[in-house]
């Protein structure tokens, strides 16, 4: 008896969810034919009346102006732009290799490598004149003057090692950067050696100004001097000597 009941009711169930989904189709000639002649441009507007009356023109126009003539017309300006289309992607692919290369130029410092050991050389005597210019006289004015340039140069090829520009640019820039600071350090060097030589010419002569001249001695040491020569061109004679004068003078022979 259960069984029969739960039988029954199931097919209650599926009977009234069948009736629920079920789909009623009321067929709308007008607008069948609006949708129609949008879509194709084919049949009629209806009604006729209501069309001429408050839609006159677009009843004119409505069948020129269809979906499909715009679709066929847009399906065959695509089918042009297909050769289009295949130079423009061959064009990026090749232009795609390019900058991949030119990317794997930028990314890699190659001219650093080839030129980074002139450039340190040059930072690196820089430094060492610049440390000197103290213990030859110069002001610490001219040394921070100096260190800022030092560390311009430092700046310049810090910027130039992060830039993104091709090797052939970089080396370029690493060149004009090593010019600058050998000139630099030529001018430096200039300087060093004209505060040297300003140094070691006060130093005699401020010892010269400190120095006491004894004039007496420095007489009598000429004079000593004088005997000496005179004695070693002469030699011992006797004071009465026949000829000579005396007095002990030299006599010079001059020739007729």
């Amino acid at each position: 008896m259960d069984r029969i009941l739960l039988l029954v009711t199931v097919t209650i169930i599926a009977t009234t969810a069948a009736k629920a989904q079920s789909v009623t189709y009321n067929h709308d000639s007008p607008k069948q034919n609006q949708v129609t002649v949008m879509e194709t441009g084919t049949g009629a507007l209806s009604p006729d009346l209501y069309y001429s009356i408050l839609h006159n023109k677009y009843k004119k126009s409505a069948a020129v102006k269809n979906k499909l003539s715009f679709r066929t017309l847009a399906g065959v300006n695509l089918y042009n732009q297909t050769d289009e289309a295949e130079a423009i992607d061959s064009a990026l692919v090749s232009r795609a290799k390019i900058e991949a290369l030119n990317v794997a130029d930028r990314q890699a410092d190659i001219a650093w490598v080839a030129e980074g050991d002139k450039v340190n050389g040059q930072m690196v005597r820089l430094k060492r004149n610049i440390d000197r210019i103290l213990p030859v006289g110069g002001t610490p004015e001219d040394k921070d003057r100096w260190t800022e340039y030092y560390h311009i140069y430092q700046c310049a090829i810090d910027a130039t090692k992060d830039a993104y520009m091709p090797n052939a640019q970089r080396k370029k820039e690493y060149l004009r950067i090593y010019e600058d600071i050998t000139r630099q350090n030529e001018i430096l060097v200039g300087y060093l050696a004209k505060r040297q030589n300003t140094t070691i010419t006060s130093t005699l002569l401020n010892a010269t100004a400190d120095r006491t001249l004894d004039k007496e001695s420095i007489v009598r040491d000429a004079v000593n001097r004088w005997y000496e020569s005179r004695f070693a061109v002469r030699g011992p004679q006797s004071g009465n000597n026949t000829g000579g004068s005396g007095d002990g003078d030299e006599t010079v022979n001059k020739g007729n």
